[in-house]
């Protein structure tokens, strides 16, 4: 088990930042925020689409976040490169994002109506919260170049904010996740992920938990018990241990996309026994080698989220698991979400989910 100690700072503009350590009391938490950030940002708010009955954030703060600066923010502060992380090193760090589409006030507000609301246009202040996850100090490092031991040590971090945020009472449901490469759209290269901390439960997992209470209903099983046994029978297992099983699922969207699945049924990452998180950190980074392995001097772009059960209504049909999708179709080539995904939802798999789950098995 990897050891995990947490110290708090905070930032210039009142934001906090936390530190995972794997040693106690290694003093990151007392180091000041040198800059001169004035107020801090809030996101601004939620309006509610009726004609899909979802939620949309508007967060026009969001347009001023920097893209491609000359110094990474999420470097340690050195001399006179005073960046988001005061601290001169660090194991894993999170803070709350400087730009949020989410939250940003002094305190938690209220989550987002659950009724549908009356009226063309109803919105409301958007509460809830976002963080920045760094995995590492290494800026030129990567989640799949860690170590097991700090693989296992950002879930324990995220664990604990998955709590934490769970517990604030604005908050409908939590998403930690990563996108990586610039195919994707990324602009900060340095290895992190995020936390969105939703004020709503999302419509993609609102669809879930409709399919996995309508699966229980007819068949009185569980509905990701009965995917896992599916999986495991058919040709497209990744990898697997005792503990977790990666699969390209049967009728996969993305040209590539694994899912990676705790045998047993946990609602979120705070439930995950220690056993379990030390048992996922291999196996992700054997999934992420066979990622990059699949057109050699490639890497795979690819966003990683984990499906969290909500915190409140629904939770007992939620089930923890992470997604990792990605636009490589090809050597040199990736898919462009055309109108048929974009505008109509309608999904073309560019070459089939057996065949990218036969490159990824042979990745390695």
């Amino acid at each position: 088990m990897t050891a995990f100690h947490m110290e708090s700072g905070s930032l210039a503009d009142g934001r906090q930042i936390l530190y995972f350590n794997t040693a106690p009391d290694a003093g990151r938490g007392g180091f000041a925020d040198k800059r001169d950030l004035g107020g801090r940002v809030s996101a601004g708010e939620i309006r509610y689409d009726v004609l899909r009955d979802e939620w949309v954030a508007v967060s026009a703060g969001r347009s001023d976040r920097p893209t491609l600066p000359v110094a990474c923010p999420l470097c340690p502060s050195h001399g006179d490169e005073l960046t988001e992380v005061p601290a001169p090193d660090y194991e894993v760090a999170v803070f709350e994002n400087r730009f949020p589409s989410f939250g940003g006030f002094d305190a938690p507000g209220l989550p987002a109506p659950t009724e549908i609301p009356d009226g063309m246009e109803t919105a409301v202040p958007a509460a809830g919260r976002c963080e920045v996850v760094c995995f590492s100090d290494d800026h030129d490092s990567s989640l799949v170049e860690l170590s097991p031991e700090r693989v296992a040590l950002v879930v324990r971090a995220l664990a604990q904010r998955t709590a934490e945020l769970s517990a604030r009472g604005d908050i409908a449901q939590v998403f930690c996740f990563e996108n990586r490469g610039v195919e994707i759209g990324v602009t900060l290269h340095h290895p992190h992920g995020q936390i969105y901390g939703y004020p709503y439960v999302t419509p993609q997992t609102r669809k879930h938990l409709a399919a996995a209470k309508r699966h229980k209903e007819t068949t009185g099983r569980d509905l990701f018990d009965d995917i896992i046994a599916s999986e495991r029978r058919g040709p497209r297992v990744i990898a697997e241990n005792d503990h977790w099983i990666a699969f390209t699922p049967y009728a996969a969207r993305w040209p590539f996309e694994v899912q990676i699945h705790p045998k047993a049924r946990f609602a979120d990452l705070a439930e995950l026994p220690e056993e379990y998180i030390d048992a996922f950190a291999p196996l992700y980074l054997e999934v992420l080698k066979r990622c990059d392995g699949a057109f050699p001097g490639q890497q795979m772009p690819y966003m990683a989220g984990w499906h969290q059960a909500p915190v409140g209504e629904g939770r007992e049909f939620g089930r923890l698991r992470l997604e990792l999708v990605s636009i490589r179709r090809g050597a040199g080539k990736v898919k462009f979400l055309a109108s048929s995904e974009s505008v109509m939802g309608g999904w073309v798999h560019d070459l089939g989910p057996e065949a990218s789950a036969d490159i990824l098995k042979g990745a390695l």
